[in-house]
Formats: C-alpha cells, structure tokens, sequence
C-alpha cells in the first residue's frame, strides 16, 4: 500500500531500508563479476561448458538482484538509481508532493527535494520543518 512519509518516520525505517539497499547492491555486484568472468571465458576458451554454468550462474544473479529490488521497493521507497545510491522517499510539504532523499552512506536523512529537481535540487531539511508531512 502507498503512503507518504514524514522525516520522522523515513528516519525510522531508514535502518531496514538500508539493509535492504546494500543486498540488493550486492546482488547487483554479482551480475558484474559474472559477466566479467563470462566475457573472459569467451576471450580465452572455447568451453562452452564453462560458459554455459556461468550463464545459469548469471540468470540465477540476475533474479536475486531484481527480487532484492522488489523487496527494497516494498518497504515505499523509490530507487532512483542502485549504482549511485539513491532512493527517495514520498512525502508531503504543504500539499506539494517531494521526496525526501537518501544517498548512501548518509545515516539519516537531512535533505528534500521537489518531485522534478533530483538530488542536485536537494535542500537541508529544518529542525523544526513541519511543512513536510
């Protein structure tokens, strides 16, 4: 179900997102590796044996990686982009919709933006901020 968040309560499910962000960063991790190690058995063998378990071994990444994906979504947030560590978070100020942006490595969220700028339009969240729902 969707529903918007406030700061307080993107802040206390930032943890478990977190969580969630970095498998699914290593299930995208995987995807790499293997396809490196593909075009290298493709580069230096004519085993299409070799090549065919690291395709399985690929597929099988592939699906981990986009299960991860689903289950980090299922917590509402929304990823903007895996590689540079983005997810938002929907959220309220007045009655504009904007996100409340996390980029990794932040352990809490300080920053919102509208729902068309993106992370270069990012401004500090106030201590006191109550326009954001």
């Amino acid at each position: 179900m969707f529903s918007f968040f406030t700061a307080k309560q993107a802040n206390e499910a930032l943890p478990n997102v977190i969580k969630k962000f970095e498998y699914a960063l290593a299930k995208k991790s995987d995807i790499t590796k293997i396809e490196k190690e593909l075009q290298m058995i493709l580069s230096t063998t004519d085993s299409f044996e070799k090549y065919m378990e690291l395709k399985k071994q690929l597929n099988s990444a592939i699906t981990k990686f986009y299960e991860s994906v689903e289950i980090l979504e299922n917590t509402g947030v929304m990823i903007k982009s895996i590689e540079q560590g983005l997810l938002d978070f929907p959220s309220k100020r007045f009655d504009e919709e904007v996100c409340l942006c996390w980029k990794h490595g932040e352990t809490e969220i300080k920053f919102w933006h509208a729902k068309d700028s993106g992370f270069m339009g990012r401004k500090p969240i106030e201590v006191s901020d109550e326009t954001l729902i």
